[in-house]
C-alpha cells in the first residue's frame, strides 16, 4: 500500500485512494494545516480545498464555481445528470423548488411513526443474538426501506437490489460502477413506466412526472436524473452516517451512556456526529473564470474539489474540532453542503438518524466493535464515505 507522504498531500492527492479511505481525517488535517489549497496532478489535475472559509466560499459562489460544467474530478460514471445537483441557478431553482416541497419539516414529521416501526422491526430481527453486522442488519436496509415505502411508494422487494446498485455506483474505483449506474438507470426507467400506469399517489414521484419546466413538460431524461439523485441521497448517505455513528459509540461509550441519561439531547448529538463523520465528504466544481482561493491562482476550466469533511474539523471554525462536544455554542457544519446545492433531503435525513439512534440506544447496551477479518473497519471513500461492515456485540436492554 502507498504511504501518504507530504509530497502525496501536496502534489498527488487522490480522492479514490484506498489509503485515504483508511486515514481520511488524519490526512485531511495534514492538508488543512500544510496544503489548504493545493494542486493535485492525479486524474488530469485538480485543486483540493480543505479550510472552512474557502470551502464555504466555493460552495456559495456558484457563478464562479459551477456544477453544470462538468462534475469535476474524474471517476463519476453516471448515465444521466443528477438533477438538480449538476445544474446551476437559475435553472437549478426550478427543480430544487419541485423537490423541496416534499421534504419540508411538516411533510417529514408525518413519517416518524412508520419510520420508528420499521427500525423496531429491523432491531427485532437481531436483538436477541447479542451481535450483528450493523451495516447489513440495520444501517443499510433501513433508509432504503423507509425511502421506498414512505417517499417513492416503490416496491419494497426492490430495495435490496437498488441498495446494492447505489453502494456500487458510489465507489468510482469499483470496476462495476458503470454497470451499476446503468442498472439503476434501467430500474428507474421501469419504475417510471409502471407509475405512469397506476393511479396517482400524491407523492413526489407524481409531482416530478407532472412537472412543468419553464413552460414545457419535463423530459424522461430529466425525470430519471431527479429520481436518481433522490435515491442516492436517500440511501447510501444515511447508511454511511449510521455506520460511522456506531463506530464512534463503540469507541467512546460515554457518548451513548450520556444520551441514554439525557435523550432530549439526541437531536443535538445527530448534528455533532454529522459534523465529525459526514457521509458526503466532498464535492467537485469547475472554475468559470480566473480567480483566487487561499492565495492560489485558479484558472478558468480548472476542477476544484472541496472537502466538507475537512471544513467540519477546521479549528478556525470549531474549538477542539476532533472532539464530540454537545455543548458547542454554534455548529455551522457543512455535512449537508452549503449554497444553492445544499441537500434538499436534510429534514428527512435528520428524522431517520434521530429515530434510529433513539431506538438503538434504548435497545442495545454495552456496544463493542467485534473483530473483522481484515483487522480494521473497511471503508469505501470517494465523494461519499461509508463503512462496508460494522460487526458489533451488545447486551440487549430488556426493559426497553
Amino acid at each position: 500500500m502507498e504511504t501518504i507522504t507530504d509530497d502525496w498531500c501536496a502534489h498527488r492527492f487522490d480522492h479514490l485512494s484506498p489509503e485515504l479511505a483508511q486515514s481520511l481525517h488524519e490526512t485531511l488535517a495534514r492538508m488543512r494545516d500544510d496544503h489548504p489549497v493545493t494542486w493535485s496532478e492525479e486524474h488530469g489535475g485538480f485543486w483540493v480545498v480543505t479550510r472552512y472559509e474557502d470551502v464555504l466560499r466555493v460552495a456559495q459562489d456558484w457563478r464562479t464555481f459551477s456544477s453544470a460544467h462538468g462534475v469535476g474530478v474524474p471517476g463519476t460514471k453516471m448515465v444521466v445528470k443528477a438533477i438538480p445537483e449538476h445544474l446551476d441557478p437559475p435553472e437549478h431553482r426550478i427543480y430544487k423548488r419541485l423537490i423541496n416541497a416534499w421534504f419540508t419539516p411538516a411533510v417529514v414529521a408525518g413519517y416518524e411513526a412508520p419510520t420508528r416501526a420499521l427500525v423496531t422491526r429491523l432491531i427485532d430481527g437481531f436483538v436477541d443474538h447479542g451481535r450483528c453486522d450493523f451495516m447489513a442488519d440495520l444501517a443499510r436496509p433501513f433508509p432504503g426501506l423507509a425511502f421506498f415505502d414512505l417517499v417513492l411508494n416503490a416496491p419494497a422487494d426492490d430495495v435490496a437490489a437498488v441498495n446494492e446498485m447505489a453502494t456500487s455506483a458510489s465507489v468510482p474505483s469499483n470496476p462495476h460502477a458503470r454497470e451499476s449506474w446503468q442498472s439503476m438507470y434501467r430500474w428507474i426507467t421501469e419504475f417510471v413506466a409502471a407509475r405512469r400506469q397506476q393511479p396517482e399517489k400524491g407523492d413526489v414521484v407524481d409531482a416530478v412526472l407532472a412537472a412543468d419546466i419553464d413552460g414545457r413538460p419535463i423530459t424522461d431524461e430529466e425525470i430519471i436524473g431527479v429520481l436518481q439523485l433522490l435515491i442516492l441521497g436517500g440511501l447510501e448517505t444515511t447508511a454511511g452516517a449510521l455506520g460511522q455513528f456506531m463506530i464512534r459509540f463503540c469507541e467512546e461509550p460515554e457518548i451513548p451512556a450520556g444520551l441514554r441519561r439525557e435523550p432530549e439531547r439526541i437531536p443535538g448529538a445527530v448534528e455533532e456526529l454529522l459534523r465529525l463523520e459526514p457521509p458526503f465528504i466532498a464535492i467537485a466544481r469547475t472554475a468559470m473564470a480566473d480567480t483566487e482561493i487561499g492565495g492560489r491562482q485558479i484558472r478558468q476550466g480548472d476542477k476544484v474539489l472541496i472537502y466538507w469533511a475537512a471544513a467540519n474539523r477546521d479549528d478556525g471554525e470549531f474549538t477542539c474540532p476532533a472532539a464530540f462536544d454537545l455543548d458547542r455554542e454554534t455548529n455551522r457544519h457543512l455535512s449537508f453542503g452549503a449554497g444553492p446545492h445544499r441537500c434538499a433531503g436534510s429534514n428527512l435525513a435528520r428524522l431517520n438518524l434521530r429515530v434510529a439512534l433513539e431506538e438503538v440506544l434504548f435497545r442495545l447496551d454495552d456496544l463493542r466493535l467485534d473483530e473483522t477479518e481484515a483487522g480494521f473497519i473497511p471503508f469505501h471513500s470517494a465523494l461519499n464515505r461509508a463503512p462496508l461492515t460494522v460487526p458489533i456485540t451488545f447486551t440487549p436492554r430488556r426493559e426497553a
